[in-house]
């Protein structure tokens, strides 16, 4: 039996997979293919996980930019991940690493059992599902392109050296996101924030092939496919620890969690093996504890609220709201989108947000 078993090799399950070896605890890591490359593209706000080292980061844009109907220039660092070299970071010689796919658990007063497709039975004294997310009613959707940095000018003039956020200015249901990736390319996607189905890939393909091809562009290069599911509930209580976008870190109205869940894995370690001589069960309810204390669970709900209201925006209101978002102070803006138990910030950021929106955005936010 091995003290610890993650289902999901993605980065949120090696995470905390790592970082409960490095408490001493025997853990297996079960992934369908563990030796596959990770295919997307992840991007963070450099403040929220500093310690990065160098190795795990492809890119820091210059500058970051993002546009409502006007430009903003946002005074935040952004980095775009080396998926190899996080990876590396990740990885801890003492995790085993199974190949398979975990098809259901059971649970009793001495731990569990992974039940894997092929019917192989792996015991474990504490389950973690980091397995991603199921399908959601609430969606972001994304379909992209990798193009040469000289292609992506074209489109935006600096997006060599330039991350553009957001951009909302051609009143469509969704924006542009460009992101320079290091190697002298960019990612040019198209993305709808929050939908309830998720607009369809093949409609952002579209909308995107049209864009490249009115620039004179000829789409071509490595295709990214995106579907976040941002409705994902909150644990209830149970036996087995969720985690990743399994548990609900996926930010409702962002679809970023890569960054809470490095942010997170240490102090979920530390809980589940600080309770982990109290038995089994004492070790998962101490994992949920440190997952989602009351302040978290508060900011998620304020979040929700959030994601509500960009469904039932226009266009234009999209655009709007996005111009009063990025004119709030540098503070306000990361403790709506980093502060996941920053109560305090979270509210006093949509309240002053409110108090700056005309009475169209006011009716939306009021839901």
């Amino acid at each position: 039996m091995t003290d610890v078993l993650v289902a999901g090799g993605g980065p949120a399950g090696r995470a905390l997979a790592g970082a409960c070896a490095r408490r001493g605890l025997s853990v297996t890591v079960v992934d369908p293919d563990p030796h596959r490359k990770w295919q997307n593209t992840y991007g963070l706000w450099a403040d929220e996980v500093p310690h990065l080292p160098e190795r795990a980061i492809a890119a820091a844009p210059a500058a970051t930019k993002a546009f409502g109907a006007r430009e903003h220039r946002l005074d935040r660092g952004y980095w775009v991940l080396d998926n190899t070299g996080l990876r590396e970071w990740l990885a801890e010689p003492q995790v085993q690493v199974v190949s398979g796919k975990v098809a259901s658990a059971e649970h009793g007063p001495r731990g569990s059992t992974a039940v894997l497709a092929d019917g192989r039975r792996l015991a474990a004294a504490v389950y973690v599902n980091a397995s991603g997310a199921p399908r959601g009613r609430t969606e972001q959707t994304a379909y992209g392109l990798v193009l040469p940095a000289e292609q992506a000018e074209r489109l935006e003039p600096g997006a060599a050296g330039t991350a553009v956020f957001m951009d909302w200015r051609d009143g469509t249901q969704s924006f542009r996101y460009l992101l320079p990736l290091g190697d002298g390319t960019v990612l040019v996607e198209e993305t709808s924030l929050a939908h309830r189905p998720g607009v369809p890939i093949a409609e952002l393909a579209q909308r995107l092939h049209a864009r490249l091809a009115a620039a004179g562009i000829r789409a071509a290069g490595r295709v990214e496919r995106v579907r976040i599911t941002l409705d994902v509930p909150l644990p209830v209580r149970g036996q087995a620890v969720p985690f990743g976008a399994a548990g609900g870190l996926v930010h409702p109205a962002t679809g970023y969690s890569l960054a809470t869940a490095l942010q997170l894995a240490p102090p979920v370690a530390a809980a589940l093996a600080g309770a982990f001589d109290a038995g089994p069960q004492a070790a998962a309810r101490a994992a949920r504890k440190a997952l989602w204390p009351p302040e978290a669970r508060a900011v998620h709900a304020l979040r929700r609220h959030g994601l509500r209201a960009l469904c039932g925006m226009s266009p234009a209101q999209s655009a709007q709201f996005f111009d009063l978002f990025f004119a709030l102070p540098v503070p306000a803006q990361r403790a709506y989108t980093s502060g996941r138990a920053d109560l305090a910030g979270t509210a006093s950021a949509m309240a002053n947000l409110f108090r700056a929106a005309p009475s169209g955005i006011r009716r939306k936010l009021l839901g």
